[in-house]
Protein backbone atom coordinates (compact mmCIF):
# COMPACT_ATOMS: atom_id res chain seq x y z
CA UNK A 1 0.00 0.00 0.00
CA UNK A 2 1.06 3.45 -0.96
CA UNK A 3 1.87 5.85 2.27
CA UNK A 4 -0.89 8.83 2.11
CA UNK A 5 -2.92 6.72 -0.28
CA UNK A 6 -6.58 6.56 0.08
CA UNK A 7 -7.89 4.27 2.82
CA UNK A 8 -11.28 2.65 3.19
CA UNK A 9 -13.45 3.70 5.71
CA UNK A 10 -15.74 2.22 8.01
CA UNK A 11 -18.44 1.79 5.36
CA UNK A 12 -15.60 0.10 2.60
CA UNK A 13 -15.19 3.20 0.58
CA UNK A 14 -11.57 5.00 -0.35
CA UNK A 15 -10.80 8.30 1.34
CA UNK A 16 -8.44 10.47 2.43
CA UNK A 17 -6.56 9.07 5.51
CA UNK A 18 -6.86 12.51 7.41
CA UNK A 19 -10.80 12.01 7.38
CA UNK A 20 -10.63 8.13 8.99
CA UNK A 21 -9.56 9.20 12.68
CA UNK A 22 -13.10 10.08 13.69
CA UNK A 23 -16.85 9.71 13.09
CA UNK A 24 -16.75 14.11 13.09
CA UNK A 25 -14.14 13.72 10.59
CA UNK A 26 -15.47 11.66 8.54
CA UNK A 27 -18.93 13.26 8.40
CA UNK A 28 -16.99 16.63 7.54
CA UNK A 29 -14.69 14.99 5.10
CA UNK A 30 -17.70 13.44 2.93
CA UNK A 31 -20.32 16.38 3.21
CA UNK A 32 -18.64 19.91 3.47
CA UNK A 33 -14.50 20.01 3.06
CA UNK A 34 -13.97 21.06 -0.46
CA UNK A 35 -17.75 22.12 -1.16
CA UNK A 36 -18.02 25.09 -2.60
CA UNK A 37 -19.03 27.50 -0.31
CA UNK A 38 -20.29 30.87 -1.11
CA UNK A 39 -21.95 33.93 0.62
CA UNK A 40 -20.25 36.29 2.75
CA UNK A 41 -21.01 35.34 6.06
CA UNK A 42 -20.22 31.61 5.40
CA UNK A 43 -17.17 32.87 3.84
CA UNK A 44 -16.43 34.96 7.18
CA UNK A 45 -16.69 31.82 9.22
CA UNK A 46 -14.50 29.69 7.25
CA UNK A 47 -12.11 32.10 7.36
CA UNK A 48 -12.70 32.83 10.95
CA UNK A 49 -12.57 29.10 12.20
CA UNK A 50 -9.25 28.80 10.08
CA UNK A 51 -7.58 31.48 11.87
CA UNK A 52 -8.98 29.98 15.42
CA UNK A 53 -7.64 26.61 13.95
CA UNK A 54 -4.07 27.98 12.97
CA UNK A 55 -1.61 25.86 16.06
CA UNK A 56 -4.52 23.75 16.99
CA UNK A 57 -5.65 20.15 15.26
CA UNK A 58 -8.95 20.79 13.10
CA UNK A 59 -11.14 18.46 15.35
CA UNK A 60 -10.62 20.72 17.87
CA UNK A 61 -12.40 23.66 15.79
CA UNK A 62 -14.95 21.20 14.52
CA UNK A 63 -15.51 19.82 17.83
CA UNK A 64 -16.54 23.62 19.00
CA UNK A 65 -17.91 24.77 15.92
CA UNK A 66 -21.57 25.03 17.40
CA UNK A 67 -19.57 27.08 20.50
CA UNK A 68 -18.28 29.10 17.80
CA UNK A 69 -21.16 30.55 16.40
CA UNK A 70 -23.52 30.79 19.57
CA UNK A 71 -21.00 33.09 20.86
CA UNK A 72 -19.86 34.66 17.25
CA UNK A 73 -23.28 35.27 16.40
CA UNK A 74 -23.45 32.46 13.91
CA UNK A 75 -20.82 34.71 11.77
CA UNK A 76 -22.67 37.30 10.92
CA UNK A 77 -20.35 39.89 9.44
CA UNK A 78 -22.66 42.67 10.32
CA UNK A 79 -23.48 41.28 14.21
CA UNK A 80 -19.91 40.60 14.87
CA UNK A 81 -18.81 43.68 13.35
CA UNK A 82 -20.89 45.40 16.26
CA UNK A 83 -19.46 43.55 18.75
CA UNK A 84 -18.61 45.82 22.19
CA UNK A 85 -15.84 45.31 24.65
CA UNK A 86 -18.69 43.89 26.54
CA UNK A 87 -19.11 41.25 23.84
CA UNK A 88 -15.08 40.72 23.73
CA UNK A 89 -14.57 40.23 27.48
CA UNK A 90 -17.44 37.46 27.20
CA UNK A 91 -15.71 36.08 24.41
CA UNK A 92 -12.05 35.81 26.28
CA UNK A 93 -14.61 34.13 29.07
CA UNK A 94 -16.26 31.57 26.93
CA UNK A 95 -15.03 28.21 27.39
CA UNK A 96 -17.31 26.92 24.26
CA UNK A 97 -14.29 28.71 22.00
CA UNK A 98 -10.64 28.79 21.91
CA UNK A 99 -9.87 31.78 23.81
CA UNK A 100 -7.15 33.23 22.47
CA UNK A 101 -7.27 36.65 22.88
CA UNK A 102 -4.99 37.68 19.38
CA UNK A 103 -7.29 35.50 17.38
CA UNK A 104 -10.83 36.81 19.21
CA UNK A 105 -9.20 40.36 18.07
CA UNK A 106 -8.07 39.77 15.14
CA UNK A 107 -12.11 37.96 14.12
CA UNK A 108 -13.64 41.70 15.51
CA UNK A 109 -11.17 43.73 13.43
CA UNK A 110 -11.90 41.63 10.04
CA UNK A 111 -15.52 42.09 10.70
CA UNK A 112 -15.73 45.22 11.22
CA UNK A 113 -13.53 45.59 7.90
CA UNK A 114 -15.94 43.17 6.00
CA UNK A 115 -18.87 45.58 7.47
CA UNK A 116 -17.57 48.30 4.96
CA UNK A 117 -17.56 46.29 1.71
CA UNK A 118 -20.37 45.70 -0.57
CA UNK A 119 -22.75 42.40 -0.08
CA UNK A 120 -20.99 39.83 -2.24
CA UNK A 121 -17.92 41.80 -2.49
CA UNK A 122 -15.86 38.92 0.19
CA UNK A 123 -17.49 35.88 -1.78
CA UNK A 124 -16.07 37.82 -5.38
CA UNK A 125 -12.84 38.74 -3.78
CA UNK A 126 -12.08 34.97 -1.89
CA UNK A 127 -13.01 33.24 -5.41
CA UNK A 128 -11.52 35.38 -7.82
CA UNK A 129 -8.31 33.52 -6.40
CA UNK A 130 -9.47 30.05 -7.29
CA UNK A 131 -6.74 28.49 -9.63
CA UNK A 132 -7.79 26.58 -12.81
CA UNK A 133 -8.47 23.08 -12.48
CA UNK A 134 -7.45 22.19 -15.54
CA UNK A 135 -3.89 23.46 -14.34
CA UNK A 136 -3.50 21.33 -11.08
CA UNK A 137 -2.75 17.52 -11.16
CA UNK A 138 -5.00 15.65 -9.12
CA UNK A 139 -3.37 14.65 -5.69
CA UNK A 140 -2.79 10.65 -5.47
CA UNK A 141 -1.13 10.72 -2.08
CA UNK A 142 -1.02 13.15 0.90
CA UNK A 143 2.18 13.87 -0.33
CA UNK A 144 1.01 15.15 -3.19
CA UNK A 145 -1.34 17.95 -1.34
CA UNK A 146 0.72 20.93 -0.75
CA UNK A 147 0.12 23.20 2.46
CA UNK A 148 0.54 27.20 0.76
CA UNK A 149 0.24 27.06 -2.98
CA UNK A 150 1.02 30.85 -5.20
CA UNK A 151 -2.50 31.27 -5.16
CA UNK A 152 -2.78 31.05 -1.11
CA UNK A 153 -0.08 33.37 -0.88
CA UNK A 154 -1.80 35.75 -3.16
CA UNK A 155 -5.03 35.66 -1.31
CA UNK A 156 -3.46 35.73 1.93
CA UNK A 157 -1.26 39.41 0.41
CA UNK A 158 -4.95 40.64 -0.76
CA UNK A 159 -6.54 40.13 1.81
CA UNK A 160 -3.37 41.59 4.48
CA UNK A 161 -4.05 44.31 2.09
CA UNK A 162 -7.58 45.13 2.56
CA UNK A 163 -6.84 45.20 6.53
CA UNK A 164 -7.64 41.74 7.09
CA UNK A 165 -5.83 39.48 9.93
CA UNK A 166 -5.01 35.83 10.67
CA UNK A 167 -4.41 35.55 7.15
CA UNK A 168 -1.39 33.70 6.32
CA UNK A 169 -0.24 31.80 3.30
CA UNK A 170 -1.29 28.44 5.03
CA UNK A 171 -4.52 29.47 6.73
CA UNK A 172 -5.69 30.99 3.18
CA UNK A 173 -4.68 27.48 1.70
CA UNK A 174 -7.01 25.93 4.33
CA UNK A 175 -9.92 28.43 3.49
CA UNK A 176 -9.73 27.31 -0.42
CA UNK A 177 -9.52 23.87 -0.05
CA UNK A 178 -12.36 23.89 2.89
CA UNK A 179 -14.10 26.19 0.44
CA UNK A 180 -14.08 24.03 -2.43
CA UNK A 181 -11.57 26.80 -4.51
CA UNK A 182 -9.72 23.28 -4.56
CA UNK A 183 -10.50 20.24 -4.63
CA UNK A 184 -7.74 18.37 -3.02
CA UNK A 185 -9.53 14.96 -2.32
CA UNK A 186 -7.09 12.09 -3.30
CA UNK A 187 -7.70 10.93 -6.83
CA UNK A 188 -9.62 7.45 -5.65
CA UNK A 189 -11.56 8.65 -2.55
CA UNK A 190 -15.19 8.39 -2.72
CA UNK A 191 -15.59 12.02 -2.17
CA UNK A 192 -13.77 13.96 -4.89
CA UNK A 193 -15.82 15.50 -7.60
CA UNK A 194 -13.84 14.99 -10.97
Amino acid sequence: MTEGAALAGPDGALRCPWALSTADYVSYHDEEWGRPVHGDDALFERLSLEAFQSGLSWITILRRRPGFRAAFADFKIGAVAAFTDDDRERLLADAGIIRNRAKIDATLANARVLADWAPGELDEFIWSHAPDPAARPVPKTLADVPAVTPESTALSKALKKRGLRFVGPTTAYALMQACGLVDDHLQTCVARRG
